[in-house]
């Protein structure tokens, strides 16, 4: 009883009037004891980090809603039963009679939660593969580094809740390395009373939707960890059978596999054959379906090739190009118009430098007629420096200028050398016959001098000379991206725009035409309410979407249609046309704050023109800002405080959650209805109400912060105060 203590938290003695036995808390573990805590084979003091969260709960910073109850009298710290985590959620009901309930942990839990992912991440991730990425854009990069791809396929999970089998399955993975059986019974006490709940093969995994968990991302690589070394086995395999030549002079590409995971979501890609690849699916399948009893959609696994059909992994459309489709040459109307842009940048260059000699000039001459001036009256100059080395310096320095901008001219070249090579005796035999060898020599030097530096060559030899050196060049250009076209193959990432435009259209941003249109359900909004919600959702479409290649059409979704739906629904409620919203917002949607500064949320037309690759690590989804719209009630009780964490503001106002799935009554599992890849939140939570300060409504509007951050304990508080 006493580990099984060690693990739940304790209740805080500042709330608790008995007189307890005090506990002596663990220090926190140093460089050094992590370090040998790393190498060790079980790891008793794993959770030593873990259970030194219990002083948290009695941490004055805690509101007193999240605070547990005292525990029962009792005269020693032994003989009272810690309650279990069931105890620290609220349950949130839906609003209809067949939805289910949401369990939302209160911060307490939340931080042992936490805790508990760091003592797991301590001693798992120092074992985990290379390829088990926790970022979705590192693991998308790492995708389009892959080179000469042939082959892929992605394990498809169908849609299946994490039950018993799969939790006995993981616990004993855990206890394989971690001995602490009180450890143990907390991670099952959290399955048991729904704390840790999800689904294998979902869309709901680290979107920042409130029904996750913060345990979630790390038990899930602990429990596809033996596909992860089965994979590892096979690039083992791969890569014995198959060494790389050392010799640079043969063109060889060597079969090779590569695997990427992702929470549940696996791909796997190859540079050989077909049935090498089929060979890696079954052993694969094989595992998750025997060894973690997962099932498995075999169908949906099949092998596809990576040339000529796409695969759709992490919200993204991956396949295999030549390089000249990615980077594709410079077009005859490209070339006209870098060469017209080049010229016009060198006569701009040209203007300015012509108007700062114009300057010099004139400042020279002002110079000396204030000096002349000086001397004809009698006027004596004394200086405390001398400046005639700066002064020769200068001339010298603009005389050189002036000769090199001289003799580039043909004409004057012509000039010159036509002066000096000119009614010249030394060229005649008899004449060089009777004068000395050195002079004779030295005329000849002379004489190829000149004509190296002087003599003018004709325009069309030029021209020819430069005509024939570019078309060499767009020969090798040409050859080359031939040679790698025929041998080299990248990896293309796109957005899937036709998902992308179905989700606009579902949200309602644009009609059956695809124009866009109000939202009438924000009218009830303040003017900076409206346009920062539309910046979030537009904000985390171009920072999910950075990565693609074809991001121009992102950037046209965001910039056109959300832009010109958000001109709309401020001109529908203010009652007038679109071009007097346009006129008073400007196309920035600017709008003015409190204090009458202008200030900007949606991103302006020229920096989302500048967007590229952010080079982003996990960029938060649109889903949790696409499918909730938070509506603002005409309440004036400011008394409730605000419902964000460690925030005590009392001015508040409230804010009631629409989602869009019960605005429409569609299912989101109903991939016909609703986005394929879109999650949603919780139903439960459609029509509840939110005290937000200003700060955290503008946060939440913006997608800066998410509902997981809300406290529980007042939601189900101010269920019956909306209705």
């Amino acid at each position: 009883a006493r580990a099984r203590r060690r693990v739940l938290l304790p209740t805080p003695r500042a709330l608790s009037t008995t007189t307890t036995t005090t506990v002596a808390v663990p220090a926190p573990l140093s460089a050094a004891e992590l370090e040998a805590l790393l190498r060790r084979d079980h790891y008793s003091a794993s959770t030593r980090r873990f259970h030194s969260l219990r002083p948290l709960r009695s941490h004055p910073s805690l509101p007193l809603s999240d605070q547990p109850p005292p525990l029962p009298t009792t005269t020693t710290a032994t003989a009272a039963a810690p309650p279990s985590p069931s105890f620290h959620l609220r349950l949130i009901l839906p609003s209809r009679l067949k939805g289910r309930p949401l369990p939302l942990p209160s911060l307490p839990l939340r931080l042992a939660m936490l805790s508990a992912a760091s003592a797991l991440d301590a001693v798992f991730a120092p074992r985990a593969a290379t390829f088990a990425y926790r970022a979705r854009h590192a693991a998308i990069r790492y995708l389009r580094s892959i080179a000469n791809a042939t082959w892929f396929f992605r394990v498809a999970i169908p849609r299946q809740p994490f039950a018993p089998r799969h939790v006995r399955r993981l616990l004993d993975a855990i206890s394989g390395k971690v001995d602490d059986p009180g450890f143990m019974d907390y991670l099952r006490e959290l399955f048991l009373s729904d704390a840790v709940a999800f689904e294998l093969g979902g869309s709901e995994l680290c979107r920042g939707l409130p029904q996750e968990s913060e345990l979630t991302s790390t038990l899930l690589n602990i429990f596809f960890d033996p596909v992860d070394r089965e994979v590892m086995a096979i690039r083992e395999e791969v890569h014995k059978k198959n060494p790389r030549v050392k010799d640079d002079s043969v063109r060889h590409t060597p079969v090779r596999v590569y695997a990427v995971r992702y929470l549940d979501e696996t791909m796997v890609v190859t540079s050989g054959s077909k049935m090498l690849t089929l060979e890696v699916r079954d052993r694969i399948l094989s595992v998750l379906e025997r060894g973690l009893e997962v099932k498995v959609d075999r169908f949906g696994s099949s092998v596809h090739s990576a040339v000529s059909e796409k695969m759709e992994f992490l919200g993204m459309e991956f396949q295999a190009v030549p390089p000249s489709v990615l980077h594709p040459p410079m077009s005859e109307k490209a070339k006209r118009a870098r060469k017209m842009y080049l010229k016009r940048k060198a006569a701009e260059a040209q203007e300015l430098k012509n108007a700062r000699e114009t300057r010099r000039k004139k400042l020279g001459l002002k110079i000396l007629n204030h000096l002349f001036k000086k001397v004809r009256r009698g006027h004596e100059f004394e200086f405390a420096f001398r400046i005639e080395d700066e002064v020769r310096q200068e001339f010298k320095g603009w005389a050189e200028e002036t000769v090199v901008e001289y003799f580039k001219s043909q004409e004057h070249r012509r000039h010159w050398h036509r002066l000096f090579t000119s009614g010249d005796f030394l060229s005649l035999n008899r004449v060089r016959d009777q004068l000395p060898t050195a002079l004779v020599d030295s005329y000849d030097h002379l004489q190829e001098t000149l004509d190296k530096f002087l003599m003018p060559r004709r325009g069309h030899d030029i021209t020819e000379d430069e005509e024939m050196l570019a078309e060499e060049e767009d020969e090798r250009q040409y050859e080359k991206r031939i040679v790698e076209d025929l041998t080299e193959l990248k990896m293309r990432v796109n957005a899937p725009i036709e998902l992308v435009r179905k989700a606009v259209k579902l949200a309602g941003f644009t009609n059956s035409m695809g124009r866009p249109r109000p939202i009438k359900l924000l009218i009830c909004l303040d003017d900076a309410d409206i346009i920062k919600w539309y910046a979030g959702v537009g904000r985390r479409w171009l920072d999910f979407f950075c990565c693609c290649r074809n991001f121009k059409m992102i950037k046209i979704v965001v910039s056109y249609h959300l832009r010109f739906s958000c001109f709309l629904t401020l001109a529908e409620k203010h009652e007038c046309t679109k071009r007097q919203a346009i006129s008073h917002y400007t196309k920035d949607l600017k709008v003015t704050n409190e204090n009458g500064v202008p200030e900007v949320y949606f991103p302006t037309e020229k920096e989302i023109k500048m967007m590229g690759d952010k080079n982003l690590s996990d960029p938060k989804p649109v889903d949790g800002a696409l499918t909730m719209i938070l509506v603002r009630l005409a309440v004036d009780d400011t008394s409730l405080p605000c419902l964000a964490h460690f925030c005590a503001g009392t001015d508040t106002a409230l804010y009631r959650i629409r989602l869009l799935q019960n605005r429409l009554n569609v299912d989101p599992l109903n991939e016909k209805k609703w986005v394929q890849g879109l999650s949603a939140i919780h139903e439960s939570l459609n029509k509840k109400c939110l005290p937000l300060c200003s700060i955290h409504a503008s946060d939440l509007l913006l997608g800066k912060i998410t509902l997981r951050g809300m406290r529980s304990s007042f939601m189900t508080v101010l269920i019956g105060r909306c209705y």
